[in-house]
């Protein structure tokens, strides 16, 4: 079992920033992509942005610019800079991985999630 636990989340005001974690624990080979979602628990999870293992990013128009994902693999963790937030990008925020465990069959695993909250 692999399990992701994201930390960071909180209430700020707009204009200001926060910065996610994300750690992944457990047994498993390699971790290949990570990425962050974001959307209201039990509904459809919008992509926000996405790493390669090779440090190839993807992210979001609505977050282009703002947002920076950043990844430590000897950590096992992924970052989320979120700058310039808005009240728009209030949202429980998930960690999403994949790779290898360590009989080389592949894994995906999904944090709990953790709330940011953009309000005056």
């Amino acid at each position: 079992q692999v399990q992701m636990v994201e930390s960071g989340g909180g209430t700020v005001q707009p204009g200001e920033s926060l910065r996610l974690s994300c750690t992944a624990s457990g047994s498993f080979l390699n971790i290949g992509l990570m990425g962050w979602y974001r959307g209201a628990p039990g509904e459809q999870q919008e992509l926000v942005a996405t790493i390669t293992g090779r440090g190839r990013t993807n992210y979001a128009d609505s977050v282009r610019g703002r947002f920076s994902i950043s990844r430590d693999n000897a950590k096992n963790t992924a970052y989320l800079q979120m700058n310039s937030l808005r009240p728009e990008d209030t949202a429980l925020y998930y960690c999403n991985a994949d790779g290898e465990d360590l009989l080389a069959r592949p894994w995906k695993s999904w944090g709990r999630g953790t709330q940011v909250t953009v309000s005056s």
